[in-house]
């Protein structure tokens, strides 16, 4: 309440005009009898001067925005009762000491060093460094913090590195294998964080010892020399990363006297890019990305390249992606059945402090050099690369290499450089692959070489037996006579050695294409033939030798001018990368498999209606026939029909995607002993050739048999004439 104590004569008076009023609120001065003023720091919400009993005076809170008062730099404004002073921020204090100041001309805020005056609430296991406006807590060199701790932190509790525990793999028996364990074993018993390099070194040494002299490791199998390589790389990655913790910025490279080297860095965590390597291999990466997110501990980042891991990671398989696989399949026009690798560089197995380095954010650079002696490897040939492949672990089996994620950008006499977007243990490789089935090459070379035999001696024999000739036997002498070349040229030049479609090339190319496309012009004169023989029963002699001739050979001759002049035109067409062949762009394949398809279905056509007229003719000459012999002649009738008319070249037609294995083997089987067949079932099978291949022998070896022979040959002759459809006497 306002009220007056002590009044003077003149204020009595005064008083008398001008009374207090007795109803002011706290904080407050009266004016009159009627209003009343709030105090300096306080304020009313009907106006500077009330005149209501129910008004209040409010502290006015100075600080709050919008704010007119300024405490400046690293200060904050603190509000009290009726009035305000100013702080310095956690972490400052005035250059006086004094807590308080009233506004910034005041300010002398700075930087308290809490380390120095035992403010920190560090660990000691830590070490406190002051910052700006504030400390960190950070481990001890050779220490690290325990798990569920960060480093840097003011809560942050660290203990002192230890040697991982490194186990031999799993089911592997190997004395050397076991004696380098032992030493592992006590360098960790022996391990002391003051001596993290000498331990490095000594662990190096050790690898060393065990890969140029590997004892019995190299009588192992191969899955269990690649699962030791496994584990000797992913263990060394994992102790190397955990001892490199032990440093503090610091780096150093470690030559080994048995060939292995290790570059080390170990930096604060930052930003940009960053260079480490040595003599074998060096790497450009982001500091970022060794690091990882959200890590404050010094960033290890280390290369151990290891040339004698080779000795171990020999015959190994490897694992195209998907994209690099249809590349290569649409390069070499057919399926690639893997690669056989030879190893250009060391490997090389990088480490970081990140260890989710699957799919980096950004990708790593690599140069990696070549190693001394594969000078002769680097010129590659044919079907061969190189390529930058990773060490990819798969289980039980150890692992194999592969190219996912990693591409090549340069080429050097020394040195190739490549970049990925994960890390792993990677090398330069030599692939050479395979674009063909081994089994199925080797099954093609000696059919063919086989067929060879037999269609010389079919040609021989069509030419030389007097008693079958006639004009089947002359499409039967060119049909061989057109797959024997062929197929001569097949075995002699269809692969492309040097990888680029030269003349000679093309040439081969174009010689297999008119030879194969005459035969199967022989092949549909062939159906013609049966066709009126059989199912119209025409008895002529057929077509004269001359036109035979003209369509056997001129038909193919036409369609190879056309597609050289194509070829010509496009400058593509005759040979690819792999083979001596039609190519398939521009549909240019279509010139061989167009015709073969048409003369393929109409021979087939004439099979059907071939075998179902045999039958029916069968039952007419001789109705008691048995059923067991009629079945076995139309049999052997039905077989030779099929591989003289070309109808095993179906699976071919059928074989849309060459990596269809089961259809691959039946077409490559069945038509590379196309010849074979043919002797047996035209020579072979047949009496007439048979009694005359018996006067030979009888000839040769003067046997006196010799004339008994003739004598049963011609007596089968002149009754063979009544037996005309019976296939084993007539060659059908």
């Amino acid at each position: 309440m306002c009220c007056v104590s002590h009044l003077t004569l003149s204020e009595v008076g005064a008083q008398s005009t001008k009374a207090c009023a007795r109803w002011g609120p706290l904080n407050s001065s009266c004016v009159n009898s009627t209003a009343c003023r709030c105090n300096l720091g306080f304020s009313a919400s009907s106006g500077e001067v009330f005149t209501s009993p129910s008004d209040s005076c409010d502290d006015i809170n100075e600080c709050a925005p919008p704010t007119t008062v300024s405490c400046g730099k690293n200060a904050d404004c603190q509000n009290t009762e009726g009035g305000y002073h100013c702080t310095c921020v956690p972490g400052y204090e005035l250059a006086s000491g004094a807590p308080i100041f009233r506004n910034e001309n005041e300010n002398t805020c700075q930087d308290k060093d809490e380390c120095s005056s035992g403010e920190h609430k560090c660990h000691n296991s830590t070490i406190c460094t002051n910052t700006v406006g504030s400390y960190a807590c950070h481990c001890r060199r050779g220490w690290v913090p325990k798990p569920g701790f960060q480093n840097k932190k003011n809560t942050t509790v660290c203990e002192e590195v230890s040697f991982p525990t490194w186990t031999p793999p799993p089911g592997i028996k190997s004395q050397s294998l076991s004696l380098f364990f032992e030493r592992v074993q006590n360098m960790r018993r022996d391990f002391k964080a003051d001596l993290t390099q000498k331990t490095m070194k000594d662990l190096i040494v050790s690898l060393d010892d065990l890969l140029k002299t590997p004892g019995d490791l190299e009588a192992l199998n191969l899955s269990s020399r690649h699962q030791t390589a496994t584990s000797l790389l992913t263990g060394l990655e994992e102790i190397l990363r955990t001892l490199g913790k032990a440093f503090s910025n610091d780096s150093f490279t470690f030559y080994s006297p048995g060939g292995t080297v290790l570059s080390l860095v170990v930096q604060e965590p930052g930003s940009g890019n960053i260079t480490v390597g040595q003599s074998h291999a060096r790497m450009l990466l982001d500091w970022a990305v060794a690091a990882g997110a959200g890590k404050s501990d010094p960033t290890v980042v280390g290369i151990l390249s290891i040339p004698n891991m080779q000795k171990l990671l020999s015959n190994s398989s490897l694992d195209l992606d998907l994209e690099k696989k249809a590349k290569l399949e649409e390069c070499y026009e057919n399926s690639v059945h893997g690669a056989q690798l030879r190893l250009l560089s060391a490997v090389n197995s990088v480490f970081l402090s990140n260890t989710n380095t699957d799919k980096l954010d950004s990708p790593v650079t690599f140069a990696f050099s070549h190693l001394p002696g594969t000078q002769e490897q680097k010129e590659h040939g044919p079907r061969e690369e190189r390529i930058c492949a990773f060490w990819k672990h798969d289980g039980s089996n150890g692992g194999h290499w592969a190219t996912s994620g990693c591409r090549i950008l340069g080429n050097g006499n020394d040195s190739t450089t490549c970049q990925c977007n994960h890390l792993s243990s990677f090398a330069i490789l030599v692939a050479h692959y395979n674009v063909e089935d081994p089994k199925l090459a080797l099954i093609t070379k000696v059919g063919l070489s086989l067929s060879l035999v037999c269609l010389l001696l079919c040609i021989l024999t069509f030419l030389l037996v007097r008693p079958i000739q006639g004009s089947r036997t002359t499409v039967h002498l060119h049909l061989c006579i057109c797959l024997f070349v062929g197929s001569a040229i097949f075995l002699a030049g269809i692969e492309n050695e040097g990888g680029q479609v030269g003349l000679r090339c093309s040439l081969v190319a174009g010689l297999l294409h008119y030879w194969f496309l005459a035969a199967f012009c022989w092949m549909s004169l062939e159906g013609m033939e049966l066709y009126f023989l059989v199912v119209r029963v025409f008895q002529g002699q057929g077509l004269r030798k001359r036109w035979l001739c003209l369509i056997g050979y001129g038909v193919p001759l036409v369609i190879v001018v056309i597609s050289a002049i194509f070829a010509a035109t496009y400058k593509e067409g005759y040979g690819n990368a792999l083979y001596c062949w039609l190519s398939h762009k521009h549909g240019f394949h279509w010139s061989f498999q167009g015709p073969v398809t048409i003369i393929v279905l109409c021979n087939a056509v004439i099979f059907v209606t071939t075998v179902w007229k045999l039958t029916q003719k069968f039952s007419e000459i001789n109705p008691d026939i048995k059923k067991l012999k009629k079945a076995r002649v139309l049999t052997i009738t039905a077989i030779a029909q099929l591989f003289v008319l070309g109808c095993t070249w179906v699976f071919g037609l059928l074989l849309f995607d060459p990596r269809s294995w089961v259809l691959s083997y039946i077409f490559t089987i069945l038509n590379c002993l196309q010849g074979f067949f043919l002797f047996l079932l035209y020579c072979l099978l047949n009496k007439k050739v048979r009694e005359e291949y018996r006067k030979w022998a009888c000839m040769v070896t003067r046997n006196k048999y010799s004339e008994f022979a003739t004598t049963t040959s011609a007596s089968s002759s002149s009754h063979s004439q009544t037996r005309a459809l019976r296939p084993s006497q007539s060659g059908m």
